[in-house]
């Protein structure tokens, strides 16, 4: 048995905060782009995918299977709609070589920290990495808060525990942290002053959330490979 995400409560809890964004925009620091029915359908077929992973056993962390990470920034600012992912082809084909060849901010940096951080505890090992990929140089050239919310629950997940899933009640605990650490260099002087107080606050927000509501407990499939391709519509 392992815990599955319940994507049609975590749906009916993005639905709601889409509802009540207008409400929700008011009350932040920094305005935000509205939460269109594009977001959420791109948001649920990410969590879709973290639960495949999941499900699969996959490290994206590991030589080899890097590219899921780069998959799911697609997913959350394309989908998986075909059309949608040609008309933007080249954005894909930009980011994919900035999250490769990026030094400072790209896949390696975030591998490395990875790696020297794996033995924390989930819930600080998921707000790290989240404070890592939103930092700037930003691990995406577009996306980074939705992507960072993704690894964060497929880490959660890989350890048993609840994902993260915006709220009407944690948005605004959630989004105007978010634009504080989006502003906060990860390289710069004050970095290493700075960013663990930001990951220990963002990690007990994390531990804080009701997530038991987007579980199930499900057998684990007999061939969980096929679910990952079904998720992504491959032969």
């Amino acid at each position: 048995m392992r815990a599955a995400l319940d994507l049609e409560a975590i749906a009916t809890s993005l639905r709601r905060v889409q509802m009540e964004f207008e409400v929700i925009n008011q009350q932040l620091s920094w305005q935000r782009d509205p939460m269109s029915d594009e977001v959420v359908e791109n948001l649920l077929a990410g969590y879709a995918y973290v639960d495949a992973l999941v499900d699969a056993g996959i490290d994206f962390f590991v030589m080899g299977q890097h590219k899921h990470l780069l998959e799911l920034n697609t997913l959350v600012l394309c989908g998986r709609n075909p059309e949608r992912r040609a008309e933007f082809a080249a954005h894909i084909k930009a980011t994919e070589r900035y999250f490769y060849e990026e030094r400072q901010g790209g896949i390696e940096d975030i591998v490395e920290w990875y790696f020297r951080h794996r033995h924390e505890p989930a819930w600080k090992l998921a707000a790290g990495l989240y404070v890592r990929i939103l930092s700037k140089p930003q691990l995406f050239i577009e996306g980074n808060h939705r992507t960072g919310v993704l690894v964060a629950s497929y880490v959660l997940l890989r350890n048993g525990l609840p994902p993260f899933v915006l709220t009407v009640e944690n948005a605004r605990t959630y989004f105007d942290p978010s634009t504080v650490i989006r502003e906060t260099n990860k390289l710069g002087p004050l970095a290493l002053f700075r960013l663990p107080g930001i990951k220990k606050r963002f990690a007990r927000f994390l531990q804080d959330q009701p997530g038991s509501d987007y579980l199930l407990t499900t057998p684990a499939p007999v061939n969980p490979r096929s679910s990952l391709k079904e998720t992504l519509n491959v032969p």
